[in-house]
């Protein structure tokens, strides 16, 4: 499907369960997403299916997710967006929850609440049908019912249509979707709402438009005639996709350029390095704009040709979306391969470091713990169990820590067959039944390191290293090129620097190495 910029799409999904029920202590995963275009296009995208059938998700739905230029509209779209990002990585942006617009309203009546129903009901006079058994039904059939159907696109329908009618939108007013300014239009007309999750006053509300328990009153933007509207700006407590990372404060790019004597470009970067040539007199400014340094030694190595991923200015902005006011680095092979692999292998490993925006980057994880599974099974690595824990907590000294500071807290409190007990445990573990429990000896026992080391520990990213080097240098270029792949096909990044490539090196490296290199890992 294609959505042109400046338009507007209504966002609704579907739980295969109700929301409240959990499959073996895990929320269920979304299994369909709803969308209707501006124009009253709907599409179901049975998501559950895609995945169970090993198929990637249409490059057109992915783009229009993650385009910042098309507005998602709905009841809960926020939340709905995070549950997508959850169970699939799929990245999710600009979204404008309908309750709000709803609330923001001078003249709107609402009698019955504000879920959708209620709002279809009150604005649109539209009766929903939203019957448990209906709303509970199998969504996960390997065919959806006419009902079903309807049901689905119904509620995306009215989405949009309440998104319209809120906004005051007619025929002569709607700006159009094909025009460059249709965006700016609408997103000034949602002005502070956009990718804001919800805070209703004094709690939330079920299907049928009834209260839920109270809470805490959040604060309120007020004007004369209107209705209270939460402040969206001072909601902290659900944080948005991807803020738990740092975002960079500073670009990470400077576009510095090194200069061989000759004049031929070696390389760019930062302007710290070039910085550091000239303090030290190894260098001398050629240019200041861009900002060139000619060094006055010959360096010990020079780009094969001038088609070389160093040589290339990069722009400070995500790969992926393009957003450029808030980024972080992205390893594309991920450190916990990277740092086992040979030094050879190392050197110049910028070429996997990308700048992704913090929803992207959040979205990246999501698809490499897909990868890093596959490759836990496919080498025998396993993640998360006991054979990858670097430290376990031995049982036996948990014990006796425990009793030792049970003895020196209350001691004297304990009755004596218990006191004895506690006694007993400390005294096997030192192995000396008649030792003398003095103060000092208690406290040595109450502080115990409890954490021992494993010896079966072999971290799952050097198991898969090992077990593809014993392919020799080949082997690890395939799980290099891998990962790379695995980035471009997930992410399907749009903006990434020229010359940068899923090959990168690998023929400089079986040049000056050859295939038989002895590998030695990190």
């Amino acid at each position: 499907m294609g959505v042109s910029e400046g338009s507007a799409v209504s966002l609704l999904i579907h739980l295969p369960l109700p929301p409240q029920v959990s499959v073996n202590g895990k929320s269920s995963a979304v299994s369909l997403l709803q969308m209707t275009s501006y124009s009253g296009l709907c599409v179901v995208v049975r998501l559950q299916l895609l995945r169970g059938s090993q198929q990637d998700f249409p490059l057109s739905l992915k783009e229009v997710l993650r385009d910042p230029h098309v507005l998602k509209v709905g009841v809960g779209c926020y939340e709905d967006g995070k549950r997508l990002t959850r169970d699939y990585g799929l990245s999710l942006g600009s979204t404008v929850d309908l309750r709000y617009l709803a609330l923001r309203q001078r003249k709107v009546v609402l009698n019955n609440g504000l879920s959708l129903k209620s709002l279809a009901a009150d604005l649109l006079n539209v009766s929903l049908d939203k019957s448990l058994a209906l709303r509970c039904s199998n969504w996960e059939a390997d065919q959806l019912t006419p009902e079903q159907i309807t049901y689905a696109a119904r509620d995306a329908q009215v989405s949009i249509a309440l998104f319209i009618h809120l906004l005051g939108l007619n025929s002569d007013t709607t700006p159009s979707p094909d025009s460059g300014s249709g965006y700016t239009q609408l997103a000034n007309r949602c002005q502070g709402l956009v990718d804001t999750p919800f805070r209703e006053r004094g709690g939330g509300e079920g299907e049928d438009g009834k209260r839920k328990s109270k809470k805490r009153q959040q604060p309120t933007l007020e004007s004369p005639g209107d209705q209270q509207v939460p402040d969206p700006r001072r909601n902290n407590k659900r944080k948005p996709l991807g803020v738990g990372y740092a975002a960079r404060k500073s670009p990470l790019y400077d576009n510095c350029f090194l200069y061989a004597p000759d004049g031929q470009p070696l390389c760019t970067c930062d302007k710290k390095k070039a910085q550091w040539y000239l303090d030290k007199g190894l260098g001398v400014v050629q240019s200041e704009e861009p900002f060139i340094v000619r060094l006055l030694f010959e360096p010990s190595g020079r780009p094969d040709s001038q088609q070389d991923y160093y040589l290339t200015a990069k722009e400070n902005l995500c790969v992926v979306c393009g957003k450029n006011n808030s980024y972080i680095r992205k390893n594309i092979v991920p450190q916990e391969y990277k740092r086992h692999f040979p030094s050879e292998m190392k050197d110049h490993n910028s070429h996997d470091i990308l700048l992704l925006c913090t929803s992207c980057h959040a979205a990246s994880n999501v698809h490499d713990g897909f990868l890093k599974q596959q490759l836990a099974d496919e080498y025998g690595a396993p993640q998360g169990c006991e054979e990858g824990v670097c430290l376990l907590e031995d049982s036996d000294r948990r014990r006796v820590r425990s009793a030792a500071r049970a003895l020196l807290t209350v001691g004297a409190g304990l009755p004596e067959a218990r006191r004895d007990e506690l006694q007993k445990v400390i005294r096997c573990f030192f192995n000396d039944t008649d030792v003398e429990l003095t103060p000092e000896t208690l406290q040595s026992a109450a502080d115990l390191e409890t954490r021992i080391f494993n010896e079966s520990y072999v971290p799952h990213g050097l198991k898969v290293v090992k077990a593809t080097a014993e392919q020799g240098l080949k082997g690890l270029m395939e799980l290099e090129r891998c990962w790379r792949q695995h980035f471009l096909s997930t992410m399907t990044p749009r903006y990434l620097p020229s010359l940068w490539s899923v090959n990168h090196n690998h023929n400089k490296l079986l040049r000056k190495y050859g295939e038989d290199l002895p590998i030695q890992l990190n």
